[in-house]
């Protein structure tokens, strides 16, 4: 099989088997990334309590000295929500935990994204190049808060304020790839239709344009449009995303109605790349498509 041996490292660190393919739900707009679907943040929480409990403060004056709203830390210590690393920074020297808190920081970091996502944000956050094909909603990759929100709140069933604030925490965690050094090779091609849909409302979509341009002109990100008028396109079955690590292997994450597979095996990843290869010479160059996202703007 292709690169089994470098495939095999890599979701070993994901904690996925080898030549497996894991299912579950969308990464785009569906159920939020940030629900944990492990005791991590209930462990954490527990600790978090026991130490604010010895150092003899309550939720409120505790809050006050991180920077946290009483009720934010009473979600952290019940497991309910997993905490921002700033928080964790913050807090494991002012209840002078000695490191435990911090210990547990990278597993939280992971807790953060349920099972069905959890392998592929790892290998995301580890890609050397990412080529993300969206079609029914903006790639979570460059969704801004008000957009990641909106698309949140407009789930069925509906989803508690919580579990909103956290998938929205947890789906800008992953823009953490932008700061990274050396800096991943994204390549992004976006259908018109996505980029016309006021999800949010106008303004939100109106930010959320600005924002593609504004991540479209780092020299590591293109960003290409695929226009309505294209009579030809070569990826209707469905957004998906091509990995491509470091030891230099590729895989493939695809995601529809609920369901979602990390794919490994070398004749599903072909298939799927000679796809984007295709829609990338169908759609408008990154430069025409910054026009063009350009001209939206201009239009309201």
């Amino acid at each position: 099989m292709y690169g089994q041996a470098v495939v095999t490292m890599a979701l070993d660190e994901a904690g996925t088997e080898p030549g497996a393919e894991a299912s579950g739900g969308p990464e785009a707009g569906g159920r939020p990334e940030g629900k944990p679907e492990n005791g991590v943040a209930v462990a954490f929480g527990r600790q978090l309590k026991l130490l604010r409990l010895r150092a003899g403060l309550d939720r409120t004056e505790f809050g006050k000295r991180v920077g946290y709203a009483a009720q934010s830390i009473a979600s952290f210590e019940q497991g309910r929500r997993i905490p921002q690393p700033e928080f964790i920074d913050k807090a494991d020297p002012v209840l002078d935990a000695g490191g435990l808190l911090l210990a547990l920081k990278e597993e939280l970091a992971r807790a953060q994204y349920p099972a069905f996502f959890r392998d592929a944000a790892r290998l995301e956050a580890k890609a050397v190049g990412l080529c993300v094909y969206g079609l029914y909603a903006i790639p979570g990759l460059l969704q801004t808060a008000d957009y990641a929100r909106a698309g949140f709140e407009l789930e069925r069933p509906l989803l508690d304020e919580e579990d909103i604030e956290q998938g929205v925490s947890a789906r800008l965690a992953r823009q953490e790839i932008y700061d990274r050094r050396p800096a991943p090779l994204l390549s992004f091609i976006v259908d018109e239709s996505v980029l016309r849909r006021p999800i949010g409302g106008w303004p939100t979509l109106y930010g959320q344009l600005e924002q593609m341009l504004r991540i479209g002109s780092k020299r590591n990100a293109e960003i290409q449009v695929m226009p309505l008028d294209r009579e030809d396109h070569a990826a209707l079955g469905g957004p998906f995303t091509l990995i491509d690590m470091a030891q230099g292997q590729r895989l493939a994450y695809a995601e529809v109605q609920g369901d979602s597979r990390l794919y490994t095996s070398r004749d599903m990843v072909r298939e799927l790349e000679a796809r984007y290869g295709i829609i990338r010479s169908q759609a408008l160059t990154p430069r025409e498509s910054t026009e063009f996202i350009a001209k939206l703007l201009g239009e309201k």
